[in-house]
């Protein structure tokens, strides 16, 4: 008589352990295949940079970008989890090396196995942000140092500054990036205007007066194509960044819609208005710019507020690669204009555009009567961030350049890097075949 009560009693208590099984296992399942999409966007990168830039170095700029995973993989693995998210201080975390030993998924439902690798894939978006802003002139032995050291070091600190429990997310208001607008795009694009500063501009780039001069690339297909990729991934990077398979992921992926297709309406319509032409270039980088500029916000904002992020997005990459050319500062594929300076925008945006209520508990912005004090956070972050990354990677690059050097001599640059630095074109009616008699071959 007294088993019948027990057993009941018990009945729920297993069927609500079982229920969170079952969401823990989805919750992995879900990040696992996010982190697969973010993955996916180096193949993007690839593409849009390879794309946007000359023929003779596309091998190079293929390699760059698939060695940014390899080896960031490994120095993510080896010291930058640790310093991301081990236990130490407001600045840097010091525990779990090698993923050993304290090493912890600051969510619950999620496997440090998970977790790692759905960040090791936006810690290699980072990195190869800077690829194209160095592309056609740098040694691809400097660029490695480079990879493994931002990879390594320099944006796990950032990381840990706020997703790591850092100082960051410990501001009286806390600043808010929910998949990386600052915390990855804008680190990745103040790396890329540093590294082109250092490098300074390709070859003819600029003519005796100065003025600059278009130097096309070999292949709007593959950098429309390569955004559609990113686009694609997208919809890992940031309903992904929920980190769990719940009622918000849909929200999310469709704020990320509206701010894409926003921001490359109207980056057509300035660059129509401005240059007479519909640059397809500037159209899908105006795609890029508004998923930058909505990554901070997606979470927290409204559909409206992601079409205007995305719209003002879209205009603010124009104007930015327009001014950047005009500063002297090459870079092909205009990493620095979507990246650095979207990712600083969309940031800054949350302190604006953040609605009443939301799942974050952030804002309301100065827009939806929430005064300044989220705009402060937000403003205070991107400056120290962009302070932080500026200043490190100018260090990184100035010992480079002492030492081994940055960037390749003039014949390598003029002949192309496929052949010098790999050996070998990146395609097959770019190599001289020798004649091989008693065959086809003449």
């Amino acid at each position: 008589m007294i088993a019948g009560p027990a057993g009941a009693q018990e009945a729920p208590a297993d069927a609500e352990t079982l229920i969170g099984e079952v969401q823990a296992n989805l919750d992995n399942v879900f990040v696992l295949l996010a982190a697969v999409l973010v993955i996916f966007m180096q193949a993007g990168f690839a593409l849009v940079e390879a794309g946007l830039t000359r023929a003779k170095s596309v091998a190079n700029i293929m390699m760059k970008n698939l060695m940014d995973f390899c080896v960031g993989a490994v120095a993510f693995f080896c010291v930058g989890y640790a310093i991301a998210f081990g236990s130490g201080n407001d600045y840097f975390g010091s525990t779990g090396w090698f993923l050993g030993s304290g090493a912890e998924s600051p969510y619950e439902n999620l496997t440090v196995p998970t977790f790692f690798v759905f960040q090791v894939a936006f810690a290699a978006t980072a990195a190869t942000i800077v690829s194209g802003a160095m592309a056609e002139r740098t040694k691809f032995k400097s660029y490695i140092i480079y990879s493994l050291v931002i990879t390594a070091v320099i944006y796990p600190v950032v990381v840990h500054w706020l997703w790591g429990g850092g100082w960051l997310a410990n501001l009286s208001t806390p600043y808010h990036d929910f998949a990386g607008s600052s915390i990855v795009h804008m680190t990745g694009g103040v790396a890329a205007l540093i590294g082109a500063i250092f490098l300074g501009p390709r070859i003819g780039k600029y003519g005796p007066d100065g003025k600059p001069r278009a130097i096309p690339g070999h292949s709007i297909p593959f950098a429309v194509i390569g955004a559609f990729i990113l686009l694609v991934g997208w919809y890992g990077f940031n309903p992904g960044s929920e980190l769990a398979a719940d009622g918000l992921i849909g929200p999310i992926a469709l704020t990320t819609t509206l701010s894409g297709v926003a921001g490359a309406i109207v980056a057509t319509a300035v660059i129509w208005i401005v240059a007479g032409k519909p640059d397809v270039a500037m159209a899908a980088n105006g795609l890029l710019a508004g998923l930058v500029g909505v990554t901070a916000g997606t979470a927290v904002v409204s559909n409206t507020g992601a079409l205007i992020i995305g719209a003002i997005s879209g205009a603010i990459v124009v104007g930015a690669v327009l001014f950047i050319e005009r500063m002297k500062v090459d870079d092909p594929v205009g990493a620095v204009s979507v990246h650095g300076v979207c990712g600083a925008w969309g940031t800054i945006a949350v302190g604006l555009f953040a609605v009443e209520e939301n799942a974050y508990e952030v804002g309301p912005g100065l827009f939806y009567g929430g005064g300044t004090s989220q705009l402060v956070s937000q403003l205070t972050g991107v400056v120290a961030i962009a302070a932080f990354v500026a200043v490190t990677t100018a260090i990184l690059f100035g010992v480079i350049n002492a030492t081994i050097g940055l960037r390749v001599t003039e014949e390598e640059e003029m002949n192309g890097l496929d052949v010098h630095e790999h050996g070998h074109a990146g395609y097959v009616d770019d190599i001289v075949v020798p004649s091989v008699p008693g065959t086809s071959l003449t």
